[in-house]
């Protein structure tokens, strides 16, 4: 039987060139006899690898692809000092494939998976409920939250004058200071553990990408005040109106939901609202959703493109209702004016705390407002398409340019953009990122011709044609389009 597979490198760095993609070969060549494969055909680009090979029917091809990543990532990491400046720690390829198999005499190829069509695939989900605490259990969570930052702060600096002396990682656990601050041992030592496994992933982000940034200290006046403990031997209960936390004992819950079947409790957030409210952000494992058995074909499937628009969010290929967004603008004059009374009251005082108090409630309404038309429009769209294409752009450099930062924050099209796509893969679907540079709006959705020069001020595309419409609907359906070809390609 002939296979298709498909390699890609981790995070997509592009490192692959020709003598990277002769050494992995040859390293795939040398390691195939042992599982009776014959390699057919090997193609790379510069982020991905395509390799067409034969094998038996019962070969254990998951070993097989496993032992050649390994032993690739291994040696190309060792030989190339491009590959070991890109990827520092990581693995070369990424942990994900694409496996397909092509009968011979068929004469097609068939895109099913190389492991059972049913098989369900198996994520995490968190459901987030209010808890009401007492005053004790409300200075204990304050206790927590300053406990968990101040010792972040700490592990942070002593790794940096670590590093500055010896030019070495210190490992430091939160152990080490528990006798130096004995306060520390008040509150939960799962909070406290999980504060060393934050500062660890922080630093493997800023190795990672530089861009995310080197791990800054936490503010005691604007960092978000949370933490998080696991369950261990029954150490958190769950029932229908209170949950049961370490330190902290029974506290009043309102569950407005029951989670899915079959779950298991795997770790809680518990994070204060600068409004007041407390919320515990359950986190269960084993939530599985269900591959699509055949992947659809995408020449007449249904597919929906999305072109961002600065009014109204987005503009779509076809006609979906929904309600104007624009939550921010509707509610700045009462916005505007609590906080001209918050700037008249005496920074400290009484007054000036319950003022504070209620510019957070604002926020948290405009906010809950945005989440849940969000919410409901991605949840509309999963259901009612095959797959969804959307322009990769960059929110961050679109919010700084032209000053359009305050609509852009207020359209939250990047928040729609990730509701969308892992409601999609809970379905089984597919979310299409078409790139960024394509001409979607220069381009005719009727003809296909493209305009050299297409000025920001014209609203209305106009082709040669005859072709006369809004150009974010033009560029919506080209989008959609060029996704379609993506995927039937």
């Amino acid at each position: 039987m002939y296979y298709h597979l498909i390699m890609v490198v981790r995070y997509r760095r592009k490192v692959i060139d020709n003598p990277i993609s002769e050494r992995a070969k040859g390293i795939w060549e040398h390691i195939a006899p042992r599982y009776g494969i014959v390699l057919e055909e090997w193609n790379h680009d510069i982020d991905h690898v395509y390799v067409m090979f034969h094998a038996q029917s019962r070969t254990e091809l998951g070993k097989f692809i496993n032992a050649c990543k390994s032993a690739s990532s291994r040696l190309l990491k060792k030989e190339y000092l491009e590959i070991r400046e890109k990827l520092w720690k990581e693995a070369f390829w990424s942990q994900s494939f694409c496996l397909a198999d092509n009968r011979r005499g068929s004469g097609r190829s068939n895109p099913s998976r190389h492991c059972n069509p049913r098989r369900e695939k198996v994520l995490n989900i968190a459901y987030r409920f209010r808890i009401y605490p007492t005053e004790e259990q409300k200075i204990l969570l304050g206790k927590t939250f300053g406990c968990c930052r101040f010792l972040y702060n700490q592990m942070l600096n002593d790794k940096i004058r670590e590093y500055e002396k010896t030019k070495k990682m210190l490992k430091n656990t939160p152990a080490m200071y528990k006798k130096e601050y004995p306060f520390l041992k008040e509150v939960d030592s799962l909070a406290l553990a999980n504060v060393q496994l934050h500062l660890e992933k922080a630093y493997k982000n800023f190795f990672r990408d530089s861009k995310i940034g080197f791990p800054r200290f936490k503010s005691k006046h604007h960092s978000k005040n949370s933490y998080t403990t696991n369950v261990v031997n029954g150490n958190i209960l769950v029932e229908s109106k209170r949950i049961r936390l370490p330190k902290l004992k029974w506290i009043a819950m309102k569950k407005h939901r029951e989670p899915a079947e079959g779950l298991r409790l795997k770790s809680v957030t518990v994070s204060m609202e600068p409004s007041g409210k407390y919320f515990a952000s359950l986190l269960y494992e084993g939530y599985s959703c269900e591959n699509q058995a055949a992947e659809p074909d995408y020449s007449t499937a249904k597919i929906l493109g999305i072109d961002y628009a600065m009014q109204g969010m987005a503009v779509f290929s076809e006609k979906v209702e929904t309600e104007e967004a624009g939550f921010f603008r509707k509610n700045e004059k009462r916005l505007a004016r609590e906080q001209r009374k918050l700037s008249r009251c005496v920074r400290g005082s009484h007054n000036y705390e319950l003022q504070k108090k209620k510019v957070a409630r604002c926020h948290e309404k405009i906010r809950n407002q945005r989440r849940d038309h969000l919410h409901k429009l991605s949840r509309k769209i999963a259901d009612g398409y095959d797959a969804v294409a959307v322009e990769d752009i960059d929110m961050k450099a679109m919010g700084q340019c032209l000053h359009f930062g305050k609509s852009v924050q207020d359209n939250g099209y990047g928040m729609f953009r990730e509701m969308l796509d892992y409601k999609l893969a809970w379905k089984g679907k597919k979310m299409v990122k078409v790139d960024r540079f394509f001409p979607s709006s220069k381009k005719c959705c009727k003809c296909g011709r493209v305009k050299k020069e297409l000025k920001l001020s014209e609203r209305v595309y106009h082709c040669v044609c005859g072709n006369k419409m809004d150009r974010d609907r033009n560029a919506a359906i080209n989008i959609r389009e060029e996704a379609r070809r993506m995927l039937t390609a």
